[in-house]
This record gives structure tokens, C-alpha cells and sequence, in this order.
């Protein structure tokens, strides 16, 4: 029987987090000294890990390969996990004095198959001819998707009761898609091939992120970036906004919601895409 997809995505979600606890707890058994007190935290490191799920649908235009024809995709969250393979979220944020950094990284592993036809003429490669129109395909697309977001600034608002940074940095991308099809028409018979590209990108950011503290142990946080600006014929955006609710001094927990879309057209590949869902995240502080 074939794993739940969705216990993949949980069991990502578990060894990340369990993971990041046994580093910081390394980190903290090489010390020699105890935690830095509120004055000497001013001058000290402060860093947590995050690792989170991401309930995500998509929506948006790809072409499968270099030059082919633009489809369009629009899938719910529920339609993801039955395609999801695996897939995992994390995020790291730390700061010294009032500079402050950001590391996100995203990795999803999905298969799809299509039954499609008839289709118009176009040129797979791998064909030795164009698939002629009318042609019946059945097609099978494994994708896979690393996003890393770096971010690094300073923090221009530090008061008790509202802190606001600027940021700067750039979005990596990495886009790997293979794909298998076969083809039936009475001019060509029944042909089959496989094709696998790669394209990467780096989009260039500016944003922002504000914390809003309520108690003790309940705050709010917003962050938001932008970028692109055309280089490498990319456009993209985030946001996310969430409620964070504090359990001890190592550990926090946070529920919201995420958006992030990109719009890359370059070389005859097509990658317009927005996702966006609600999301539960764990924190590890240290």
C-alpha cells in the first residue's frame, strides 16, 4: 500500500523539528557560561528555528518543458497532498544587537499524471517529429521545487511594545520537471519519450517584518517582501501573518496564513504561480 502523502509531509515536519532541538541543545551543552542575561542578550546572538506546515493550494500558468504550451493549473490544497510525494518547510531568524537575518527554505517533490488529447501539434523533445494534431497523450509529470529565501537588515523600531525591521536579499529557485509521455495517432502510431529540464533563477528583495507583542505570551507578526523588478524576467511576492502563543522560553507555537507568488517567464519556460494557505509553525529557541 502506498504511504499517505500527508504522513510524509507530517514525518518531514517531525524530524525537522526534533532535529533542531538536538543542535540546540548542543549549542547550548558547548557553553561555558549560562544563557546571557536581557543586558548582555543587547550584544548576544538570538536565534530560532521554525520548522512548519504549509496547507497551500496553487494556482497559476507552467509550461512543462522549454517552449511547450502554457497549462494551466489550479489545485487545492487536498488535490496537493494526493500529488505530494514529500515536502518540507523552515525557517530561521536570528539577530544580533539590531541586525537581524532571515533563512526560509521550501522543498516539494510532487507526480502527476494527465490523460489529455486531443492536443494540438507541438515539438516534445524526444519526438523525432511534432506530435501531429489530434494525437491522444497520456503524460506523466514529476516535479520537484527548492525555494530559499535569504534575507538579512536592521531593525529600525525596538521598543517594548512594537518592533519593526527592514529588510533586504535575494530568492533562490530551483525548478526540476521530467516528464513522460506517449503519444497515439495514426500517422506516428504509438510513441513514447522522456524529457527532464532544470532552470534555476535569483530574484532580488526588499521587505519588511513587524512584531507586536499583546501578553506575555500571545504577539502578533507580519512579514512581507517584494522583488524581481524584471531581472532574469521574474516578478515575485510573499506575506504572511501570523498569531504566536509562547509556552516556555525554548518554545513557541504560531498559527496564520502565507502567500507567495512568482511570476517567471525566460527562455521559453513558464513559471506563474501563487500559493497560498493557512499555516502552523513550532519554535525552537535558543
Amino acid at each position: 500500500m502506498r504511504e499517505s502523502p500527508l504522513n510524509k509531509y507530517a514525518a518531514v515536519f517531525t524530524l525537522s523539528f526534533w532535529s533542531a532541538i538536538a543542535h540546540a541543545q548542543d549549542f547550548t551543552a558547548d557553553q561555558s557560561r549560562q544563557p546571557p542575561s536581557v543586558e548582555e542578550g543587547r550584544s548576544a546572538w538570538a536565534l530560532q528555528v521554525t520548522p512548519y506546515l504549509w496547507a497551500a493550494g496553487l494556482k497559476g500558468n507552467i509550461s512543462p518543458f522549454k517552449h511547450a504550451p502554457t497549462m494551466a493549473v489550479d489545485k487545492s490544497f487536498s488535490d496537493v497532498i494526493d500529488d505530494l510525494n514529500v515536502g518540507g518547510f523552515i525557517n530561521v531568524w536570528g539577530r544580533r544587537d539590531r541586525f537581524v537575518f532571515s533563512a526560509d527554505v521550501m522543498y516539494v517533490n510532487t507526480s502527476d499524471a494527465y490523460g489529455k488529447g486531443p492536443l494540438p501539434a507541438f515539438q516534445l523533445p524526444g519526438f523525432g517529429s511534432p506530435i501531429p494534431p489530434g494525437s491522444n497523450l497520456k503524460a506523466r509529470i514529476d516535479s520537484k521545487q527548492l525555494t530559499a529565501t535569504l534575507q538579512g537588515g536592521y531593525r529600525v523600531v525596538d521598543t517594548p511594545a512594537f518592533t519593526l525591521d527592514v529588510l533586504g536579499g535575494a530568492r533562490f529557485w530551483h525548478i526540476s520537471t521530467d516528464i513522460s509521455v506517449t503519444a497515439s495517432h495514426p500517422a506516428i502510431g504509438v510513441q513514447t519519450a522522456r524529457h527532464n529540464e532544470k532552470f534555476d533563477w535569483i530574484d532580488p528583495l526588499v521587505g519588511v517584518r513587524a512584531f507586536l507583542p499583546v501578553t506575555e505570551s500571545l504577539s502578533f507578526q507580519v512579514q512581507a517582501d517584494a522583488g524581481g523588478f524584471g531581472a532574469g524576467g521574474s516578478r515575485t511576492w510573499s506575506t504572511l501573518a501570523t498569531v504566536n502563543y509562547v509556552f516556555s522560553d525554548r518554545l513557541s507555537a504560531s498559527a496564520g496564513y502565507k502567500a507567495l507568488d512568482v511570476d517567471y517567464d525566460h527562455g521559453g519556460h513558464v513559471y506563474d504561480i501563487r500559493l497560498r494557505g493557512p499555516v502552523l509553525g513550532l519554535t525552537y529557541r535558543f
